[in-house]
């Protein structure tokens, strides 16, 4: 493996609840490489998407470490989390998550503007024609059918050229057909902007695109070998 951009050591995530602490994920340790992709599999309930959530900085480790860019994310304060994911780290969500009150265009350039990238306008043109919707640049997401909100969605991951990409279930909301077109875009991404890319899915062909496939059952890691 190449010199890893995301390194977990014995992470953990536990929450409080009214029955005593849930333990969520136990004693993760995996590195990710640059450029790899990696998949996470694993039945519902596993940890799959929390384990993403640690690795962008959206969740907190409660033991261990997470490092990710040369950084300690547990150490990181939600403003810096904030700066690292905006320079560093693109995340596509089953639900798309769009701004309802901004076009397809203004939700790829919001990303760009906050950066402080020059021409945010023109690179948030090219990506959004990079994924097929160039003509619906001036359209709300309500206006969007659910496969152009996602394609809408990885044009504003890709637009910063982040070095990692994380994607949780990016197909689960839509059909067949156009789930397939979405992750061939995916790939598309990883493979024009060269990011490191992490898939959490429940489809096993898919899964077994990846560089590496690393299985999830009750918060614990059983990694695949690699290919």
């Amino acid at each position: 493996m190449s010199s890893p951009i995301l390194s977990l050591e014995n992470a953990s995530l536990s929450l409080k609840s009214n029955a005593g602490r849930v333990d969520i994920l136990r004693d993760i340790t995996l590195d990710v490489g640059q450029g790899e992709t990696l998949s996470l599999t694993g039945p519902s309930g596993s940890g799959k998407s929390s384990l993403l959530m640690l690795m962008g900085g959206l969740e907190k480790p409660t033991g261990g470490t997470v490092r990710a860019f040369g950084h300690d994310l547990g150490e990181m304060n939600e403003d810096a989390l904030a700066r690292l994911r905006r320079a560093h780290i693109g995340v596509v969500f089953q639900s798309f998550h769009l701004i309802p009150t901004l076009t397809a265009l203004e939700n790829v350039m919001t990303p760009l503007e906050l950066g402080g990238h020059d021409e945010p306008e023109r690179r948030a043109r090219e990506e959004l024609a990079a994924v097929g919707v160039e003509h619906r640049v001036d359209h709300y997401p309500s206006q969007l059918s659910g496969g152009e909100q996602q394609r809408v969605a990885l044009a504003r991951a890709a637009a910063p050229r982040p070095g990692l990409i994380l994607a949780d279930e990016p197909t689960g909301n839509l059909d067949g057909p156009t789930g397939e077109t979405i992750i061939e875009l995916l790939f598309g991404l990883r493979d024009r902007h060269g990011s490191t890319l992490v898939l959490v899915t429940h489809d096993t062909p898919l899964a077994a695109r990846c560089d590496r496939m690393v299985g999830l059952a009750d918060g614990r890691l059983a990694e695949s070998p690699r290919r």
